[in-house]
């Protein structure tokens, strides 16, 4: 039927091409269906693309129409045949005197169910071997449906449980969504609050910076340098201890000098000594920082 379809669209393209021509075949056609059904052909425009979908569908139905024909003439001739057939075994059975009206009604019945078995296992006789093939036949088929149904329920059960996982999992981001609807809240608020700190922060270390620099140009002015390490202070811090030490009897007996009775030229000449002696401690311990500094460079 698909062969004569597709024959009849090929003749639809070879033989429709023209417009006029396809309009006066989809007008033919509407004017048969409908005078069929005994109704007018309604009033429409015959536009390209009604046209041409009208067109196809006459030529579908022509086709259909054509095969369901060729289908009823085939099933009238087997028809004729069977009833053909029918009268042939029922001159047979009544020149034997097995005529239906003479035999037994469970015999009738008999007879009635194995055309009725014969009708449901689509064979034409009903003899054994017939019948056993149609059964074995159901088997096989019966067995192949059995198998595609155990595959079915195997495939069913897999996607139901793939739907079962699927639906946990959406209602799992579900809830996970609504958590993080409720956390957005808390979270800008905390990240209003890392900012405020983080530009807190940025001043503080602004501030820093320029502390560290004025800090740095403080100790370029007074001569620091990286040379100078706590072990050379320490060094300075002991010598300074020493000339301590030397400079102390000197000013204890400084201290001693103010107990004397007022003599001035005494006095005098006692506290030139004494300068000249505090005058070279200091010199001797400029001369050692200086040194301990021309060291370390």
């Amino acid at each position: 039927m698909s062969d004569m379809i597709s024959q009849a669209g090929d003749s639809d393209s070879k033989l429709g091409s023209d417009p006029t021509s396809r309009i006066a075949e989809v007008k033919e056609w509407l004017g048969s269906e409908f005078g069929r059904a005994g109704k007018e052909v309604p009033d429409f425009e015959y536009t390209p693309r009604s046209v041409s979908h009208l067109h196809n569908l006459c030529t579908l139905s022509q086709a259909k129409t054509h095969a369901a024909e060729i289908l009823a003439k085939d099933f009238r001739l087997k028809a004729a045949e069977y009833r053909a057939q029918a009268a042939r075994i029922r001159e047979i059975l009544e020149s034997v005197g097995m005529a239906q009206e003479n035999l037994p009604s469970n015999v009738v019945s008999s007879a009635q169910v194995l055309a009725n078995v014969a009708n449901l296992l689509n064979i034409r006789d009903t003899e054994l071997s017939s019948c056993l093939v149609a059964m074995g036949d159901i088997t096989l088929r019966k067995i192949s449906v059995e198998e595609k149904r155990t595959k079915v329920e195997k495939d069913s059960k897999v996607l139901l449980d793939h739907t079962r996982k699927a639906i946990a999992r959406l209602t799992y981001l579900k809830r996970t969504l609504a958590q993080l609807e409720d956390d957005v809240a808390p979270c800008e608020s905390q990240m209003d609050n890392w900012k405020t700190n983080l530009a807190v922060m940025a001043a503080k270390e602004r501030q820093y910076m320029q502390q560290c620099a004025n800090y740095k140009a403080m100790l370029n002015r007074v001569g620091y340098s990286p040379d100078i390490s706590h072990g050379v202070l320490v060094e300075m811090a002991e010598h300074r201890k020493e000339l301590e030490k030397k400079t102390k009897p000197i000013l204890d007996t400084l201290r001693s000098y103010q107990d004397l009775p007022p003599d001035k030229a005494l006095a005098a000449l006692a506290i030139e000594d004494k300068k000249r002696q505090y005058a070279a401690a200091e010199k001797y311990l400029e001369d050692v920082l200086h040194s301990a500094l021309t060291t370390t460079h």
